[in-house]
């Protein structure tokens, strides 16, 4: 006669000793994987403390540096100036209508500008 596939048909395995709770918990916290996983907190943004209103030092340095910046757009006048990109946008806006830059190519959110030269 045949036997289904499944059957074991030597001895049984001898069932396993039961463990006390404090056995468990043992065995559980001893060993390499008892240790927690520290995550990490992922990298930490730096906050930029910009300024909002241009004081007198920020607007001269603005007027006499930006218009000689070889490229110059409201991001790289942000980030040198230590201002809030929408103040760079105004000044910028500013020098253009004083004549020391001029605007090369506007976007829907970034515009660049380079200096004017004497033609």
């Amino acid at each position: 006669p045949l036997l289904p596939c499944c059957v074991y048909v030597e001895g049984e395995m001898p069932p396993k000793p039961e463990k006390s709770k404090a056995a468990k918990l043992k065995a559980a916290t001893s060993g390499s994987k008892g240790k927690k996983k520290k995550w990490t907190k992922g990298k930490v943004h730096e906050k930029a403390n910009n300024l909002a209103l241009f004081d007198k030092g920020t607007f001269d340095k603005l007027l006499k540096e930006v218009p000689n910046y070889k490229l110059i757009t409201p991001a790289v006048v942000s980030d040198r100036l230590k201002i809030r990109v929408s103040l760079a946008r105004r000044g910028i806006n500013e020098l253009v209508k004083k004549g020391l830059v001029k605007l090369v190519a506007s976007g829907h959110s970034q515009a660049i500008y380079i200096r004017a030269t004497k033609e």
